[in-house]
C-alpha cells in the first residue's frame, strides 16, 4: 500500500508505534478539486490495517486554517473510524481550532511536541522546545528531490537525514510536495543546513545530496 510508504513504524516502550505526517484531510475544495477522494477514509483503513498500540501524526491533519463545516465532518468521520487507538497530534500550522472536533474523541491528544523513549516528535515550523532528545522526527515540508531513475530525471518524495533530524513526506498521495532546497528554509532550525542524506521510498538511499 502507497500509504506505507511515506509512514514510519517501530517498537517504542508503549509498543508498536506508527508515525505519519502531513496528511491534510479534507484538502479537496481547498486545492479546487470537486472530486471527494475519501483520503480520511483510506488513511483511516490503513491505520487499522497495521494495528498499531500509538498513533503520531506529525502536524497538519487537516488542510483547513480555520475549521469549516467540510472540514469538521471529515476530522469526525476519520476519528470516529479510530476510537480504539491511542492518537497523538504534534500540532501543524495547518491545525487551528483543531481541539473542537478532538475533544470529542479521549483517545486523541494535541501537543505542541511529543517525547517518546529520549525521541522528539514535532510538525517543524516552530523552534526546538527546550528539552532533551537523541532524535526528532518531523513534518511541515513535505520534501521532494529531483533524482536521476535509470537516467530520467524525477520529482519524488523522500525522507530527509539532517543530523539528528528526520523528516518525513506528506502521506498525502494527492500531494507531491515541496523540493527540498527550499523547503529545509521553512524550518527555523535547520535552514542552514547545507547538505542532507535522503531515503526515497522503497530503497534508494542517497548520502550528501546539497541543498
Amino acid at each position: 500500500m502507497e500509504l506505507f510508504l511515506y509512514s514510519f513504524e517501530f517498537e517504542s516502550s508503549r509498543g508498536k508505534t506508527l508515525v505519519f505526517a502531513d496528511p491534510h484531510l479534507g484538502f479537496e475544495p481547498f486545492r479546487g478539486i470537486n472530486v471527494k477522494s475519501s483520503f480520511e477514509r483510506k488513511l483511516a483503513e490503513f491505520i487499522i490495517s497495521e494495528d498499531p498500540d500509538i498513533v503520531i501524526i506529525l502536524g497538519d491533519v487537516k488542510e483547513d486554517l480555520g475549521l469549516k463545516g467540510y472540514t469538521r465532518k471529515i476530522l469526525l468521520d476519520f476519528f470516529s473510524m479510530l476510537k480504539d487507538y491511542k492518537i497523538i497530534i504534534t500540532k501543524g500550522n495547518h491545525d487551528g481550532r483543531i481541539e473542537e472536533v478532538t475533544e470529542r474523541f479521549d483517545n486523541v491528544s494535541v501537543v505542541e511536541y511529543y517525547i517518546l523513549d529520549d525521541v522528539l516528535f514535532m510538525h517543524g515550523h516552530r523552534s526546538l522546545p527546550e528539552v532533551d532528545f537523541k532524535k526528532a522526527f518531523l513534518g511541515h515540508i513535505h520534501p521532494t528531490a529531483i533524482v536521476s531513475l535509470k537516467g530520467v530525471k524525477r520529482k519524488v518524495k523522500c525522507f530527509v537525514k539532517a543530523g539528528r533530524f528526520i523528516i518525513l513526506p506528506t502521506i498525502n498521495p494527492f500531494f507531491e510536495g515541496m523540493d527540498i532546497r527550499e523547503g529545509i528554509k521553512l524550518i527555523p532550525f535547520l535552514k542552514n543546513v547545507k547538505t542532507v542524506d535522503l531515503l526515497i521510498p522503497p530503497s534508494i538511499h542517497i548520502e550528501g545530496y546539497s541543498i
